[in-house]
């Protein structure tokens, strides 16, 4: 994100209006998988040639303007990092990285037990940027690369451009991105391809969280993961977990593949969330960046020393759901090309302590020859399933249930390989009424209209002197309309009824609060508007 030009520019004063009028995903279908030869995708998770599970713990390295850093990977490497990406440039705006130095930063990644995601800086911020190369340049370098790259599919990651388009008519980054991901699998590349998203990598527009069912789609391989750089737009916990829980339920691989901590003009970023949040979702990050910036408050590390970790640095390696505590070496540098073997599946959950808003879930251990590192506890809806939490023990306790609700769990197991088991059986458990009325305001407006559609947004208050800890708003629609994509909440509607559960981020409204529901729905000739509405079945004031 930060290059030695400085931050990319941003609309900072229509951010707040955007922000929560991103659409959500569409298909949650998933294309054939074809079959693969080093990294690739399956059911929405990225895995290494083995199937075990990898997930991306690592530091962006701007190798492009300091190509003699070369210690800087085995200073990331000593620090936890199981990946780095690396900052190359096709020679439109900086000078060629030549194959013979993409060559080597690759034999650098292999040596010091690294995933190389390679990407090309020169995209960055296109149509606002007038320096910028385009998607297809950078594709035309990779595809010159081609031999260089052959045959390292188990150890790189090819992210096409960063950032590859600004603020301006951010909609145009759509087509150019299925045409640079087929123009590498025309010519032949099998590895997993890396798209970053417009609006300088943050997607505060929703373009690529719109459209990013069909750049999946276009890619008949299947191999493909999006990547989205959190920065100052993302500085509360709804916006980051609304946007990576909307993939993650679509079954669309994503990572964070850059962001910062520190705030700057444009605002505070939410690290400990974007940290939390990818770690529960057993997603990648990658922060931004070692060292180098021309703004040094995103070093990471001061003057590529890694002894002199700045507060930045050390938030990110050895904080809360930091580096250290969360890097998994991928499993093809183990001994013998790897363990392979997962552990056993865990026991069955059983349920206790079942409350309006949370249960706790117990279950007999799995066992593996090398050692269970965690536990990844799933909610199972029919054939699909949503992560809830993970932890290193056999109980977890659930939180941000709705009440009169019922849930079905099961628990996966994980080993130091990143292996996981096959699921446990499931537990169902039905949450409690909650015993109380919810004292509740409603905000309900048409945020934008078409014919034979509409975009919604419900701004939910609670208005008492207690929590709200789980809720269900239900209301009925006067006409014709269907709501047909909802995020902040799990909808249902039969026929003008509409009910709306809370999801984990949404569950909890502090006395004062609120939380913000958005949705698009279908209509007839007429729009007017719900008349009354119900959280936990008592009746909400209008605002």
């Amino acid at each position: 994100m930060r290059s030695r030009t400085g931050i990319a520019p941003r609309v900072a004063a229509v951010i707040a209006a955007v922000l929560g009028l991103l659409a959500p995903l569409l298909s949650f279908a998933t294309p054939a998988q074809a079959a693969a030869t080093g990294f690739h995708i399956q059911n929405g998770r990225l895995l290494e040639a083995s199937g075990n599970d990898f997930v991306m713990r690592g530091v962006n390295h701007a190798h492009t303007w300091y190509p003699g850093e070369t210690q800087s990977l085995a200073d990331v490497k000593k620090l936890g990092a199981n990946t780095v990406r690396v900052v190359l440039s096709d020679g439109h705006r900086w000078t060629k990285n030549s194959a013979e130095d993409v060559a080597a930063v690759i034999a650098q990644c292999k040596a010091n037990r690294l995933i190389c995601v390679l990407e090309v800086h020169d995209t960055t911020g296109y149509g606002e940027e007038a320096a910028a190369g385009t998607l297809d340049h950078a594709a035309d370098y990779w595809i010159g690369l081609k031999d260089v790259l052959a045959g390292q599919e188990n150890y790189v990651i090819i992210n096409i451009g960063n950032e590859p388009w600004g603020n301006t008519n951010p909609a145009g980054w759509t087509e150019p991105t299925i045409a640079a991901v087929k123009q590498l699998r025309s010519a032949g590349f099998a590895h997993t391809i890396m798209v970053d998203a417009p609006n300088w990598g943050q997607d505060w527009q929703g373009v690529m969280r719109a459209n990013a069912r069909s750049v999946y789609d276009a890619d008949t391989t299947g191999n493909l993961i999006f990547s989205i750089h959190m920065y100052s737009v993302y500085d509360t916990a709804q916006e980051i977990t609304d946007y990576l829980n909307a993939f993650v339920s679509a079954e669309l691989p994503i990572l964070i593949g850059e962001f910062g901590g520190p705030p700057d003009q444009y605002g505070d970023p939410d690290e400990d969330t974007m940290m939390a949040a990818a770690q529960q979702l057993r997603l990648g990050y990658l922060a931004w960046s070692w060292s180098g910036n021309t703004d040094p408050i995103l070093d990471l590390a001061t003057d590529f020393d890694p002894n002199r970790l700045s507060s930045w640095g050390r938030r990110i390696f050895n904080g809360a759901n930091g580096i250290a505590a969360t890097s998994e070496e991928a499993a093809i540098y183990s001994a013998g090309g790897g363990d392979t073997t997962p552990p056993t599946a865990p026991g069955t959950p059983t349920a206790s302590a079942v409350t309006s808003s949370s249960a706790t879930l117990n279950w007999a251990a799995a066992t593996d020859a090398n050692g269970v590192t965690g536990y990844d506890v799933v909610r199972v809806s029919g054939a699909s399933e949503t992560a809830a939490t993970t932890t290193t023990g056999t109980s977890a306790t659930v939180t941000g249930l709705a009440p009169e609700t019922s849930y079905s769990f099961a628990v996966y197991a994980r080993d130091a390989a990143g292996n996981r088991s096959q699921r446990s059986g499931t537990v169902t458990v039905t949450t409690s009424s909650g015993g109380s009325s919810a004292a509740c305001g409603v905000g309900y407006r048409v945020t934008n209209e078409w014919p034979g559609g509409f975009q919604g947004e419900i701004v939910l208050r609670n208005t008492g002197s207690s929590a709200i800890n789980g809720w269900t708003l239900r209301w009925a629609f006067p006409d014709s309309q269907r709501v047909s994509n909802l995020w902040g909440g799990a909808a249902t509607q039969s026929g003008a009824e509409v009910s709306v559960a809370s999801v984990s981020y949404t569950a909890t409204i502090a006395p004062a609060g609120s939380v913000t529901l958005g949705f698009t729905a279908t209509k007839g000739g007429t729009n007017p508007s719900p008349t009354a509405f119900t959280l936990n079945g008592s009746a909400c004031s209008l605002a």
